[in-house]
């Protein structure tokens, strides 16, 4: 799928991988797009309290570019309209056989933790990333009303 004009950024060349590194290229973008996909984090405290210690700033500047990318999406939250709830969205969760692969990657090359993690990715790759865009689909149609919700069907 081509990204549609509004989304359309001007990049350092039309190379694929240039493309990727420009949207994807620091470790707080995956750190976040990994908590969402594995933690179900959707909010800005849920990401201020990963383990890593990002701060805020930081944080602010990630997700507002996530956004703006189309990989994420916001809504007001239902009970406090000044808060936002962040979800990925289909270009989002398309990222998930690339986050497995990067998980892959780095246990067979590097000493890592969460062995279980890992092994449940090893044991099926196809079934584990079903399960995460079955959460993710999920996700989304409790947040949206009926109507909404058959088109993700």
């Amino acid at each position: 799928m081509r990204a549609s004009s509004k989304s359309a950024v001007k990049r350092r060349s039309g190379c694929p991988l240039n493309a990727s590194v420009e949207m994807l290229g620091d470790r707080w973008s995956l750190l976040i797009i990994r908590d969402m996909m594995l933690r179900g984090s959707r909010t800005f405290n849920e990401f201020l309290n990963c383990y890593e210690g990002i701060a805020t700033n930081i944080l602010s500047d990630r997700l507002k570019r996530l956004v703006g990318y189309g990989i994420l999406e916001t809504e007001p939250d239902a009970e406090d309209g000044r808060k936002l709830i962040y979800r990925l969205t289909e270009k989002g969760i398309d990222l998930a056989p690339v986050m497995t692969e990067m998980v892959l990657w780095a246990a067979a090359h590097e000493k890592t933790e969460n062995q279980a993690l890992v092994d449940d990715m090893k044991k099926d790759k196809a079934e584990f990333q079903a399960r995460i865009r079955a959460r993710w689909l999920h996700g989304r149609r409790a947040t949206r009303g009926p109507r909404e919700s058959r088109r993700d069907t």
